[in-house]
Order: C-alpha cells, then structure tokens, then sequence
C-alpha cells in the first residue's frame, strides 16, 4: 500500500498533491506558499528514524577511531619540535559573532501566501528571527519564525531565484506561464532577499529601500558565515575528529572529493551527509506526485524537503547528544592511556609508514607525475592570489585605522570623538561594512579556482572562500587587540599628545611587522591545508584500487600496537598527504621564494600530521566544548588579565584611559554604559588609567 496522497492549495488556482497526513511540521514555521502541516505521515518518519539510526551506527565507529588519532595527533604535536617562526600577534579573544542587525521587512507567508509586513532580527549567534510588529520583540514575544542561518544561499535578483526555482523542477519548466498572471512571486520586487537552502523550505523577504537591502545583505552573509564555519573554526580535538569521521565514512560509502556537506555544526553536518544519500531516492518516488504547475510544484517539493529534513535533523542531534558521555568519557580515557605510551606509538607508526611507502611508492608517484603535477602550479598560484589579495586589503584597513587613531589624538586627545574612533577601531574585524573590501577579495577567484579544482572532484568553493574570510577576519582581530596592548604598555601619564601619538607611531611599526610576518605564515597554511582538501581525496581515489589491497599485510603491526589510535588506513592517508604536501611545499617554494617557505614543516614522519592554524573559536552550534576554557592555550598571555582593548569577553573594564602632561586632557574615559558589546581584557595592569583632577 503506497502512502496517503492529499490534495493541497498552495496558490490560487494551482494544486498540488503531497505525500501525508497533516501534522504540525518540525521547524521554523516559515512555510510560504505550502501548507502549515508536515507532509510526512507516521510510515513515513519511521522510515527517516531508521535511516539515521542506520547513518549513527555506521558513523560513531569512524568517529571513535578519529577521537583516539586526534589525541595522539595533539600530544605528539605538544611533544614535537616547535615551528621556527611561529605567530607574533597577541591572539584576540574577541569571540566569533555577527552584530545583531534588526529592522522592518516584508515576508511572503501565510496560506495562501502573501506579502506581509513583519519585524525581523538577525541574533549575535547567525539565527533569524521574525515577528509580527516591533513591539511583540521589544515585549519579549515569541517569534513567528526562526531559522539557523547554516546552509543559505542569498540572493537579491528575483530574476536569479526564480530561474532557481525553475531549476528544481525541470520536467514542469515552462509550466508557470499557465499560472495566474498575479502569481505572488511573479509580482516585481524591488528590493527582494531570498534566503535558499538545498533542503529547507526557501525564505522570501523584501526591504524598503535599497539601503536596508544592502545592510541586511551584509547581516545575512555574515550569519550564513558563522554558523557555517564553526567547526573549521574550532580547534578541538573532538571537532577535528568529527571532520576526519565524516570524510572516512562519506569515503567508504563511495565519496571521494570535498564538498560544502561540513559546513554548520555536528548535527548539521551529519544530517547533510543524509540528506545527500536520500535525494535521488526522494526526488525519484516523489517528484511524480507532485501534481501542479511550474513554480507550485517547487514550492511543493522545497516543503517536503524541509520536513525531511527536520526529521532527520532532530535524529541526529538525539543521536549525538546520546553519544555525548561516551565521548566525554573516551576523551578523558584516551588521554590517560596514550600519553604514556606516545613514544611506542609514534615509533610504530613511523616503521608502518616506512614499508608503506616503499610499497606505493611506484603508483603514487606515477598518480602524482600523471594527474596532479601538470595543475599544482595553476592551484597553487590561485589560491595564493586569493588569500594574497584578501590579506592585503586587510593590511590596508589596519593602516588606515591606526593613522585615524594618531590624526584623532593630535587633533582632539579627549572627548567622545576620540572615544568613538578607539571603539571603531576595536570594532574592525565585526565591522561587515568596513570588512567587506576584505571579503570581496576572497570571492574574486571562485570561479577560476573552481574550475581548476572540480576535475579533481572537489566542490567545496563556499566552505574555501569561508576559509579565506574567516582568515581574514581573525588575522585584523589579532592586529587589533595586539596594537591596544602595545599602546596600553608604552604609553604613560608623563607624556604630553605629540609624545604619545609618536609612540603610537612606532607601535604602528611594529604591528605591521607582526602582521607581516603572520599574513605570511597563514597564507602558507592556507594553501597547504586547500591544496591538500583538493588533491588528498582524489589521489586517494586514483589508488583505491591497486593501494588499498596492500593494507592487510601490515594489520598484524598495527594491531600489536593495541591502540585503536593507528589504524593502517590512517598510516596510509599520512604517507600519501605527506607525499603531497612536499610537492605543495615545492611550488610554494618555487612561487614565494626559498626564504619565503619552510619545507621541513609536516613532511612525511617528521611531524605526523598537518597543523591546520585555524583560529581558536567559540563553537556557537555544535557539541563541542566551547566558551573561555577553549581559549586558554592560545594566548600569550594570562587568563585573567585586565586592558587590551575592545576584543570582546564577558568581561567588561575601564580601559583605554590616560591622562598627559600638565594641561592635557583625558584620552579617553571611560568608554559609555549600553555598548553593545563590552571589552575584553588581556594584560594584567592599565597604564592608560589614572586619577583625573576636577578640572579635567
């Protein structure tokens, strides 16, 4: 017996049927132009309960083998040789967000759908939400609708959206000019931002005036950015092991070549990683009950993806959270059972990689010879001037903020302008207006890089240009906070405005020096770690069949061992990702310079495994530890500490404060009660505090 079918309106004049019974559908309650009910009928949900059990119980053993090897990879790294040059900027604890962003929208919603007028709030953590008026937000009301950002597309030509829209449905394409006339998404918008989503109901919205478009284009692209990138961004083992977990087990299912499946959090991801696996099936058994026309028909189909998809995403956040003691309990158990024996290990798997790579030796330099040489040089190059040129207009937004802080200090060394110029420049990295020079920089090669990179089945340009931004964005919090705290150091009560602000200059020099100096070294790591994404899984796909057969002779070594932290196949993939990065390293050399780069960093044993160089973050959406502890072993400082400036923390002080010389004035008091975001403290005195006179 096949599943209930049900007629339902979602326009005027136009029909479509859908798979299910109605019941109240998990979510966001966004639905526009389909039906308040989940499409899914009891069946229907099990069978979805059953396929994520399915996903969880061939997923958690890859992950608790990636949890063992992350702990091995960070105690042998803590044990290892140091890198020589490592970063000179003070790290920021300012932590990843988006400022909220609030104002008046229109939404298509409703049944039938229609333009309505709505409130809507961008949160600090990426998350949408709208209400009915202002007042219902300002009242604390709850919310007609909220969204995670992750996984979003925007998009600001109707026209763009609704070729999009065509596109879902490609054997009714051309069925829309049989609509109505006065068909809602065919009325023109002027100032349109469609939110789209492989699997989530789509989100209509319009703005005013092209100005309001423009700030919450901004708002939407940074929110879709930070929820996206939270765990490429986070530094703890778990996160890493999860990231390696989900590309072994997308591997054996099949998979070889990085995609955009990893952005969101844990449960995001795995919940991708199904989605993926389901939609040919899905698209097969329920497009053809799809009745309607055009357009209809992909409203019909986006909200039946959008119920699958709460299903099996509130699946697979109960399955993580079950997983959750385990986890916490196999971190703390391995901890204690490797580092004593760290030794043993990283000799054994040193000796495995040895005959391991005299084994593969022959087809793995044929592979490298034959496929990956011929388009290093272009990939290499690309990436380069991506992150090159990013990194520059970085280096060209710090110069002109600290010049505005020197010309602020000689002109007008106390008031609430000079107050406002250290908070904007403390503001920087948060600042989307100011950093989307930045941002734009990074975008510019998405096209010719993809295109270099898609034979080699890698997909992921959303999650690289991400990278890119992400870099950039940590690299001016870092300059920030670091010129705060050298300018809080050098600059005294003695000295009068032309004194400090010649300090400042000098401060200025050295920061620059220490940006260099780091830009460097990130664009190294930032090309190494994507030139591996997009040539590790396709050599690894060009070898599975003549390689991979060699694995078995040397499980006896392996298992001798009895630490589930090496496993033959992670040899396996070190030896060949260490074959890659010497190349890589080759032709960085060749591109940069011989100073430029250092070709001892990561090769095959020396240092077993990569260092991404990711910046330490607050993980906003996943399972992973997150908050102050994640920071603690990053900084160059104390924990508690009391005045770099405006690099936020939950703490907030009164700093950035100092008085000169005789008649001159405060430079800057303490900063206004109510500022959105409060400062962040990192040395352990303020020598920019004092006691003022009355006068002053």
């Amino acid at each position: 017996t096949g599943p209930d079918r049900k007629e339902v309106p979602l326009n005027r004049g136009t029909q479509a049927v859908v798979v299910g019974r109605g019941r109240e559908a998990p979510g966001d309650g966004s639905s526009m132009g389909g039906r308040p009910s989940s499409p899914l009928d009891k069946q229907q949900q099990q069978h979805l309960r059953g396929q994520v059990d399915i996903l969880m119980r061939n997923f958690l053993p890859c992950y608790r083998g990636q949890l063992a090897a992350s702990i091995l990879r960070q105690i042998s790294r803590e044990l290892g040789p140091q890198e020589p040059a490592g970063s000179q900027l003070l790290r920021s604890k300012k932590l990843p967000r988006v400022r909220e962003h609030r104002g008046p929208l229109t939404q298509l919603r409703g049944h039938p759908p229609r333009w309505q007028p709505i409130f809507c709030v961008l949160r600090g953590d990426g998350r949408l939400e709208w209400f009915s008026h202002k007042e219902e937000y300002e009242n604390g009301g709850h919310p007609l609708g909220s969204t995670a950002l992750t996984g979003y597309t925007l998009l600001t030509s109707q026209r763009e959206y609704l070729r999009l829209l065509d596109a879902l449905c490609p054997d009714s394409l051309g069925d829309h000019t049989q609509e109505e006339p006065d068909s809602l998404l065919e009325v023109p918008v002027s100032f349109p931002l469609f939110l789209q989503h492989h699997f989530r109901r789509h989100l209509c919205f319009s703005a005013a005036t092209r100005e309001a478009q423009h700030a919450w284009r901004l708002a939407l692209q940074g929110g879709i950015r930070l929820r996206g990138t939270v765990l490429q961004r986070s530094q703890a083992p778990a996160a890493r092991a999860f990231l390696d977990a989900v590309r072994l087990y997308r591997q054996h299912q099949g998979h070889f070549g990085d995609d955009d499946v990893t952005l969101g959090s844990d449960a995001e991801v795995l919940t991708a990683v199904l989605m993926r696996e389901q939609l040919p099936a899905l698209r097969a058994e329920t497009l053809p009950g799809l009745r309607g026309s055009g357009r209809a028909r992909a409203w019909a189909w986006t909200e039946l993806l959008d119920a699958v998809h709460a299903a099996v995403l509130a699946g697979a956040s109960a399955g993580l959270r079950a997983f959750q003691p385990e986890k916490d309990e196999l971190l703390a158990s391995l901890e204690k059972t490797i580092r004593p024996d760290v030794d043993q290990l990283l000799r054994q798997r040193a000796r495995v990689a040895g005959r391991l790579r005299t084994d593969i030796r022959g087809p793995l330099e044929s592979c490298l010879r034959r496929e990956v040489d011929p388009q290093l040089p272009r990939v290499v190059q690309t990436l380069l001037r991506t992150v090159e040129a990013s990194l520059e207009a970085v280096r060209t937004l710090l110069v002109q903020g600290m010049d505005r802080l020197s010309r602020r200090l000689r002109q007008s060394p106390s008031g609430t302008r000079l107050r406002r110029e250290v908070y904007s420049f403390g503001e920087m990295p948060w600042d989307l207006a100011l950093m989307q020079t930045c941002y734009r920089e990074a975008e510019r090669s998405h096209g010719r890089l993809g295109q270099l990179a898609a034979p080699f089945g890698f997909l992921g340009m959303q999650s690289l240009v991400f990278g890119a931004q992400d870099l950039a964005q940590q690299l001016i919090a870092d300059a920030v906070a670091t010129f705060l705290q050298l300018a809080d150091q050098c600059l005294t009560m003695a000295l009068n405005c032309d004194q400090a602000a010649q300090r400042l200059e000098r401060v200025r020099g050295r920061v620059l020096k220490k940006f260099e100096s780091d830009s460097g070294l990130a664009q190294r790591r930032f090309i190494r770690g994507w030139g591996l994404c997009i040539f590790l899984p396709f050599v690894l796909s060009q070898l599975e069949p003549s390689c991979k057969k060699e694995l078995p002779e040397f499980e006896g070594d392996v298992l001798a061992v009895g630490s589930q932290a090496l496993t033959t196949e992670g040899i396996y993939e070190d030896v060949i990702r260490g074959c890659l990065l010497q190349r890589i390293d080759r032709e960085l050399k060749k591109t940069l310079g011989a100073n430029d780069v250092s070709c001892t960093l990561d090769g095959c044993l020396e240092v077993p495994w990569e260092q991404e160089g990711a910046a330490p973050t607050l993980n906003l959406v996943s399972s992973f530890l997150a908050g102050r502890q994640a920071f603690t072993g990053f900084l160059c400082l104390p924990e508690k500490s009391s005045a770099n400036i405006l690099a936020a923390s939950p703490l907030s002080c009164s700093c950035f404060r100092s008085g000169f010389h005789r008649d001159s004035p405060v430079f800057l008091v303490q900063l206004a009660e109510g500022l959105s975001h409060p400062m962040e403290t990192v040395s352990s005195h303020s020598v920019w505090s004092f006691q003022s006179t009355s006068r002053q």
